[in-house]
Formats: C-alpha cells, structure tokens, sequence
C-alpha cells in the first residue's frame, strides 16, 4: 500500500515527532522514507535580493542547504543502522507549497507531518502548513499534534 513516506522536518524537535509513526508505517509495509526540509530565503535576504545582491543570497543558502543536509543525515543514520531504507532531500521554497509539488513529482505514497496546533490568531497569522499539505495534496497525509517537552 505504501512504498514511499515523506517525512516532512522543519528542524525543531517538535517535527521530529512525527519519525516514530513514520517509522512504525515504513516498517510495517517495507516502505522508504524520504526526510525532506524545505529551505526558505530568509526575509532579512529578501531585501538584499531586490537590491541585486544575488551573490549573497545564493552564499546563504547554500550554507542553509549544507546545515539541512547534515541535520537530515543525523536523523537518517540510526534509521539505516536500523534496517531502514531512507533517503534526504532539501529543497528551496514556500513549505506548503514545497512539499505538495515535490510528494507529487516523486512518486510519494503518504505525507508525514507534524501540525503545530497554532489555534484562532495563531493560525490566522502564520497558516499552517500541514492545514495547506492536507487540503491541496491528493495523497494521503499522517498528521500528528506534537506534544510541547517539559523542561
């Protein structure tokens, strides 16, 4: 039923979440999981690029790709050690939007992803991107509510 699991990290521990279900998923069905992080310009960059300094916004994200790519392969590596079949991928873009096109131009068979539980103002503000995965992808998608760690 599936072979193919994107598990869609943003960085924080409350996206990580989400790898224990995937995880549980991928094992049951012999399926592959793809650990993908969507990169954003920063918007301190924003301003810099429609001042034509291309040069320093392509320095930025290329050191934003490197850090992504080494988180990625921090959490894959006790994935494989366990038996696992995973990929990472990192791509540049608007999150929703990002990872809607890309599960449908790689042959992904079921979304994984975390909703941060923003609520009335919250939501209204910032969106959500598991909300925009959910209702403009036609592929399956497994939400979980992080639970907020104690300290």
């Amino acid at each position: 039923m599936f072979s193919k699991i994107l598990v869609c990290l943003d960085g924080s521990s409350l996206s990580e979440q989400i790898l224990p279900c995937a995880a549980e998923v991928a094992q049951r069905f012999g399926a592959k999981l793809t650990l993908l992080q969507v990169l954003q310009i920063p918007s301190s960059l924003a301003a810099a690029s429609a001042q034509g300094a291309e040069s320093i916004i392509e320095e930025e994200m290329r050191r934003l790709a490197y850090e992504a790519n080494q988180y990625l392969e921090g959490i894959a590596a006790p994935l494989r050690e366990g038996g696992m079949e995973v990929e990472t991928a990192t791509i540049e873009g608007s999150p929703g939007d990002a990872i809607v096109e890309y599960a449908a131009t790689s042959d992904v068979d079921l979304i994984a992803i975390v909703t941060h539980g923003r609520k009335n103002l919250g939501r209204l503000v910032f969106g959500s991107v598991a909300d925009h995965v959910m209702r403009h992808s036609s592929i399956p998608v497994l939400s979980k509510k992080p639970r907020e760690k104690k300290e």
